[in-house]
């Protein structure tokens, strides 16, 4: 039963899924988006929330309790996406839910940030009037919504950050990087432009020891697209022809090997397992076509090396070196190096080296902890950052452990570790006149980059 309508529920269904308040808070705790559903829940939650998060000593966790009220929550890009019930629902599936909904307004905003979802109110809440109704959720799909969605979003351009970079234009075999960020075309709609987009994300985890030798790695990696194309085409993409799934079954030399994968829902795996090929009609908006997995060696694109040295019991050096092993084509942006500092340190003073250009370092006090920021790490290339520490109290044995762990985060575009490639994208279309523009983007990332002293 798709509505409610002030029927009758089973009890079993009413524990279920029960939601009674639904709200998106700015930053500063401005109320966006409010719906009650229910009202039965008292009014001014979203102020008792914003303040019990906002004072919350470290991290508020994505599910309290206040006066027998439940709130559930995701925060992305600095917004709140808040749930509210009296029902002891399963945290689990409301995350799940808002997971979902936060997707579908991305794709139907083009943007998830507080200027996109204020302009696109409208749109907003005749979205969740079809996805939710009477606090159960309905439809969560923006391909199964998009007959029941008449108003047009209003673009707004996605903000500039250091991390975002660009492609030259005067290549027509290039876009932006930020070309994906457009909302979903709506049926019928003029000047529509049939092209699709595919990312290769790889995120990294690694943990170098103090003489700069990894101890543990791993890829977290995975296939994202986003479809624009009319008439919801079949699509083929190949993968490297010697891909191998699972570390037991073996590989020579340049092989990709998997640990593990998943697929999504709508592919078709009858021809993977002999050409590494997926078979899928990609449903409108973004959606995750694989997950992957890769665990052992590697080549680390950035290699830390550590050099401390206690020159007297109330002074302490170290000398941080950090070389890119990616090829001198491509290059990290947005690299950030933090690292903290004993709690007794009364100066700290940060030397770079001579005539370095786009790199900064900055010693907040109050953290006590060192932040070396360098905007573009070209590859082949080495930074050093000489630290000088003055302790207020002679140096304890255990000075070693307070000073780092060294954490490293970066974005490297065009580039993964893993080698695994698209080899085409195929359209299956029969009329030679429907030549849809394929976008294909590997970018990697750093998850937990970090290097023990």
């Amino acid at each position: 039963q798709r509505r409610v309508m002030g029927k009758s529920v089973s009890a079993d269904r009413r524990l279920v899924a029960m939601i009674a308040q639904f709200f998106i808070l700015s930053p500063r705790g401005d109320t966006i988006i409010t719906r009650d559903f229910r009202g039965d829940v008292v009014r001014g939650t979203a102020e008792i929330f914003f303040r019990k998060v906002k004072f919350w000593k470290g991290d508020a966790p994505p599910c309290f309790n206040l006066d027998g009220i439940s709130f559930l929550y995701l925060k992305k890009n600095g917004l709140f996406f808040v749930v509210t019930t009296k029902q002891n629902l399963s945290p689990s599936y409301v995350v799940e839910i808002l997971q979902r909904l936060t997707k579908v307004f991305k794709d139907y905003c083009g943007v998830l940030t507080e200027e996109s979802i204020r302009k696109n109110f409208v749109l907003i809440y005749e979205l969740l009037d079809e996805m939710m109704d009477f606090g159960y959720p309905q439809a969560t799909s923006t391909e199964a919504l998009k007959p029941f969605i008449h108003n047009e979003p209003v673009v707004v351009e996605q903000p500039r950050s250091l991390t975002t970079f660009r492609l030259p234009e005067l290549n027509p075999r290039t876009t932006p990087s930020t070309a994906i960020h457009k909302p979903i075309s709506q049926d019928g709609s003029k000047n529509k432009k049939n092209e699709i987009f595919v990312d290769i994300m790889e995120r990294l985890t690694v943990l170098f020891n103090a003489n700069g030798y990894i101890m543990n790695s791993s890829i977290d990696g995975s296939i994202q697209m986003k479809s624009y194309l009319s008439g919801n085409p079949e699509l083929r993409l190949a993968l490297n022809e010697d891909l191998v799934i699972g570390k037991n079954q073996g590989g020579g030399y340049g092989v990709v090997v998997l640990d593990d994968c998943n697929f999504h829902e709508c592919v078709n795996l009858s021809e993977f397992d002999d050409t590494r090929t997926l078979t899928f009609n990609p449903p409108d908006g973004e959606f995750t076509v694989m997950n992957y997995r890769i665990t052992g060696d590697f080549r680390a694109p950035f290699r830390i090396f550590p050099f401390m040295e206690e020159v007297s019991p109330y002074k302490v050096e170290l000398v941080i070196k950090v070389r890119a092993d990616v090829p001198e084509s491509n290059y990290g942006g947005n690299v950030v190096i933090k690292f903290p500092v004993p709690k007794n340190a009364s100066t700290v003073h940060n030397e770079l080296g001579p005539g370095v250009v786009g790199e900064s370092v900055d010693y907040r006090a109050q953290e006590k902890r060192v932040q070396w920021t360098i905007k573009k790490f070209q590859g082949g290339t080495e930074h050093v950052l000489k630290t000088k520490i003055t302790l207020s109290t002679p140096s304890a044995s255990n000075v070693r452990k307070e000073i780092g762990p060294i954490s490293m985060n970066f974005e490297i575009p065009m580039y993964n570790v893993s080698s695994l490639q698209v080899r085409y994208l195929r359209i299956a279309e029969k009329t030679k006149s429907y030549n849809p523009y394929r976008w294909v983007r590997y970018v990697t990332q750093s998850s937990s980059y970090v290097c023990r002293l």
